[in-house]
């Protein structure tokens, strides 16, 4: 299995997301990256250089994690970009202001909204300077589009290997996958901050996975000469809030790894670290897989 190389910025209407099945025995792993999608629809209408814009994507983190078939996980990919709608989202995370015309149902704006984050992303930072996504506000019409052909595709996808794997196993392991820009702290307007580590690894607090789970995760990494945060400065968002259920051994976890670690923030373009860290990550893999059967015998 080879992701895709992420050249081709052309739309995919009609495959908002895609999925790998295992290669390897299959295992209750899935594994999904919600952000790093390239084809940029023909309506997304956004006002800002398309340069710009990508710095909004986790380019090519799919292909980092593109081993994980063969360790028997399920893994999936949004085809779409965060900036044009944002899977990691609740579909009512919008804010009412950015919408032209009466929305048919309640929202519930959060503070990814309010920074202008939220599921129909407002603006974009570069250098701490935010810029508008958008000169106007989008219609109701558009951002039902973006609901039905994208949003709801994802993670209906997600939600049934989820389901897969508890049906077939009574268990699950759910890794959330991201990068995360070298300059984050800046961008959340802190000046105090640590040195932002290589991997955050986020379990919403200790309530989406068990302990042993994201130590084995960060201790592994810590093995091959990285840098490991806990939930500073991301703890998870709206998938592995949902999914993550350790009681009932659902077990969630979000994986950032800083861009500079393996590509060129500005051109986007994978450099000489990025086959190493493909060989790092293909090691953790291996030892989620084993923690995963060992799970299942206990």
């Amino acid at each position: 299995m080879t992701a895709g190389t992420d050249d081709d910025l052309s739309p995919r209407p009609h495959t908002p997301v895609e999925i790998w099945q295992p290669t390897g025995e299959p295992l209750p792993l899935v594994c999904d990256s919600p952000h790093s999608g390239t084809a940029y629809p023909d309506d997304f209408g956004h006002a800002v250089p398309l340069a710009l814009l990508r710095r909004g994507e986790d380019t090519h983190v799919h292909r980092l994690w593109q081993a994980a078939p063969r360790h028997g996980a399920t893994l999936l990919a949004a085809t779409f970009p965060r900036t044009y709608i944002d899977a990691n989202r609740h579909e009512t995370d919008l804010c009412p202001t950015q919408i032209d015309g009466a929305w048919p149902a309640p929202l519930n704006p959060g503070p990814k909204t309010q920074q202008g984050l939220g599921l129909i992303w407002q603006r974009i930072s570069q250098d701490g300077v935010a810029t508008p996504l958008y000169r106007r506000k989008l219609t109701v019409a558009e951002v039902q589009h973006r609901i039905d052909r994208y949003w709801r595709p994802y993670h209906a996808a997600l939600q049934a290997a989820i389901d897969a794997s508890v049906q077939r196993f009574g268990c699950v392991w759910h890794l959330n996958l991201h990068s995360m820009p070298h300059d984050v702290y800046r961008r959340l307007g802190r000046h105090d901050a640590p040195p932002l580590a290589d991997f955050v690894l986020g379990d919403r607090d200790g309530t989406t996975c068990s302990a042993d789970f994201i130590h084995l995760i960060g201790d592994t990494l810590r093995g091959l000469g990285h840098t490991v945060a806990f939930n500073e400065p991301y703890k998870g968002v709206e998938l592995i809030a949902r999914i993550g259920q350790p009681p009932l051994r659902r077990h969630s976890l979000q994986i950032e790894i800083r861009r500079p670690v393996y590509m060129d923030e500005d051109t986007r373009a994978p450099h000489a670290g990025f086959a190493r860290l493909q060989q790092h990550l293909d090691q953790v893999l291996a030892a989620v897989a084993q923690h995963v059967r060992a799970q299942m015998r206990a």
